[in-house]
């Protein structure tokens, strides 16, 4: 499989997605549940309008405080106050809905790319997938590892070749 490949002929069709009002913690326990770090965040008309990963899960505007933990004559005390404030911290970010922590403003790439323009939109972006969109609406999702399957059998056919 050539680099030039279109991305439609990687891409994952059945696509995880979320809706912006679903609560964080339920969007979490989906990803881990399907094994997958991130999805596209999509409106009522089917359009994407952000991406949610593993790593938006903590709330950007709640600043947690990790439990203050002192070492005295060898024996670790944790401080009460402080812990209780990182789990009332915790239990706000996971109370959460998804809009409040995806990423706006989602890269995104048409079906028709290639494999290796994917691959650098990837790079360049600091991204691990794409939502793959013709016409406004996503008709899949592109991952590192979609491009690097790609990648491997282009290789293996040219050397069997």
């Amino acid at each position: 499989m050539p680099r030039t490949t279109p991305v439609a002929e990687v891409m994952t069709t059945e696509v995880l997605t979320f809706r912006p009002d679903i609560n964080v913690a339920d969007a979490m326990a989906e990803l881990v549940a399907r094994g997958v770090d991130g999805a596209p965040v999509l409106d009522d008309d089917g359009e994407v309008v952000g991406v949610i990963s593993t790593g938006d899960l903590i709330v950007q505007e709640t600043e947690l405080h990790v439990p203050t933990v002192i070492s005295l004559f060898g024996a670790t005390l944790e401080l009460p106050s402080s812990k209780r404030h990182f789990e009332e911290d915790l239990r706000r970010a996971l109370g959460s809905t998804v809009a409040d922590v995806m990423s706006t403003d989602p890269v995104t790439i048409d079906p028709a790319a290639s494999v290796e323009q994917a691959a650098t939109k990837m790079h360049h972006e600091e991204v691990s997938r794409l939502p793959v969109v013709d016409g406004g609406r996503l008709v899949g999702i592109v991952s590192r590892t979609d491009i690097v399957r790609a990648i491997i059998a282009d290789d293996a056919t040219s050397t069997e070749g």
